[in-house]
């Protein structure tokens, strides 16, 4: 990837309710500016898993104000990369993407005890990520 070029990320879960909005924030949070973040699922909840906005709170990010995206053929287009999380088979394939498959436990129907280390594994896999772009986490 160019260094002029703004990379895109793409996070795709099935209800966009938990790690694919813990990633999407990560990355915005770290990232700023210097990459352009979508998220999105294929079958999107009403609502973000409380416990995930809990959690991510805990960590000095605030996404109590985001919701569950439905997935479009548009986000996956205009992304670089596309890291899937969970949803296997059901997530579109586009060739000429560059797709991560990130295998992490789902947060859905767990209080924030257990997301904790669902959020700090995907920070980590975040900064690496970062490190792979070439873009210098924020501090």
């Amino acid at each position: 990837m160019s260094s002029s070029a703004t990379p895109s990320v793409l996070f795709v879960c099935v209800h966009n309710a938990g790690r694919s909005q813990m990633a999407a924030a990560f990355l915005t949070h770290l990232g700023g500016n210097r990459v352009q973040v979508r998220s999105a699922g294929f079958a999107p909840a009403d609502t973000v898993n409380p416990a995930v906005v809990e959690a991510i709170r805990e960590a000095g990010i605030d996404i109590s104000a985001e919701t569950p995206k439905i997935l479009t053929t548009e986000a996956v287009q205009s992304s670089d990369v596309v890291i899937i999380m969970g949803c296997g088979d059901a997530c579109p394939y586009f060739p000429g993407k560059r797709y991560l498959d990130w295998q992490l436990d789902d947060p859905a129907g767990q209080g924030v005890e257990a997301v904790r280390p669902i959020r700090d594994e995907i920070e980590q896999r975040i900064r690496g990520l970062l490190t792979e772009l070439e873009i210098e986490p924020a501090a």
